[in-house]
């Protein structure tokens, strides 16, 4: 399981606090922390509409893309931090220029995000990397997956796909998570889940349905200003949800056999029971079901499960309330 913390434009434009994000992350137990690297001028132009029109300090969505830039050397940091820190840093390039400045950074792999899954130009420029490319499909239909799957399978690269369902926050109606089980069936790839409903059960559930790659976006506090503050999960989170993730994880890679209960033999004897008489029985009394009870532990009386078989049958001796009932106390 490759559990990806997506800290994407969280950081404001600050160095200092995605450092802060990149510490936290660790030390919640993350294995991947995810930026966005966005060059302004090679990606956006004026004309681009916002998706949400959140901020009065950026007159165009170009110039947000502008103010959330790092320079070359302050990626570098960041990257380096997150060396120091033992997790990997990945990105989602949104310009070949982007792409550039990665393989600088001397990135592990590639995280396309979903409306970039048909960009074949920024394919073709990542492809010829030689690395592993995550896809985010929140946008796209099975038939423009298809698409793109042949590309990548053309060109030989390893890839993964997430269900993703791009609404933020995402709704419990539109998860989409039995879209998990149709994409390994239809792609033969890892596939993941990535969330925007900013609930910890989601990404549990994900799990339990067979995802192997999670990814999230957080953010310190979800009262934070900016586009994904709402979808994202709280860092304060992170851990607990990790942990369940991990949980589900091992019991997956467990399968217990069902048809074996032998572990149980030495419980059985203990919480299994015997049947006893509930009352003062003189000998040839014939037995009814109202005179039965069962009482722990087996194997001191007649199994339970086999009551109807002495049901009609006479008793050859008194027997005491509460006693244990055993094949000799009847007659056959």
């Amino acid at each position: 399981m490759l559990i990806i913390a997506e800290i994407g434009q969280a950081h404001e434009g600050s160095l200092g606090l995605a450092l802060s994000y990149i510490d936290a992350l660790a030390e919640a137990g993350v294995d991947a922390v995810k930026f966005q690297m966005h060059i302004a001028k090679a990606e956006s132009s004026d004309f681009e509409p916002f998706r949400v029109r959140f901020s009065k300090q950026d007159k165009t969505r170009f110039d947000y893309w502008k103010r959330m830039e790092f320079s070359p050397e302050q990626w570098k940091i960041l990257k380096d931090r997150c060396d120091e820190k033992e997790v990997e840093f990945l990105a989602s390039p949104f310009s070949n220029a982007a792409v550039d400045l990665l393989e600088e950074l001397e990135v592990k792999r590639y995280k396309i995000g979903s409306g970039e899954v048909n960009n074949f130009l920024l394919l073709e420029k990542i492809s010829r990397t030689g690395k592993p490319i995550i896809l985010s499909s929140g946008m796209s239909s099975f038939e423009e997956l298809d698409q793109t799957a042949i590309f990548l399978k053309e060109r030989k690269v390893d890839f993964s796909i997430l269900q993703c369902t791009t609404s933020y926050p995402t709704l419990p109606k539109s998860y989409g998570l039995n879209v998990i089980g149709q994409l390994k069936e239809r792609y033969r790839v890892p596939v993941g889940f990535s969330d925007h409903s900013a609930k910890t059960e989601t990404l549990v559930a994900a799990t339990a349905l067979g995802a192997e790659i999670l990814e999230f976006h957080i953010v310190f506090d979800r009262n934070s200003f900016g586009p994904d503050a709402t979808s994202s999960i709280e860092i304060r989170e992170v851990k607990n949800l990790i942990e369940a993730v991990r949980n589900i994880e091992i019991s997956l890679n467990n399968p217990v056999d069902k048809s074996d209960n032998s572990d149980y033999s030495e419980l059985k004897k203990i919480f299994e029971k015997s049947l006893s008489v509930n009352k003062d029985l003189p000998s040839g009394h014939q037995i009814s079901f109202e005179d039965l009870e069962s009482k722990k532990p087996s194997g001191y009386g007649i199994p339970a499960l086999k009551f109807s078989e002495v049901i009609g049958k006479s008793l050859n001796r008194d027997i005491s309330q509460w006693e244990f009932l055993n094949w000799n106390d009847v007659f056959k």
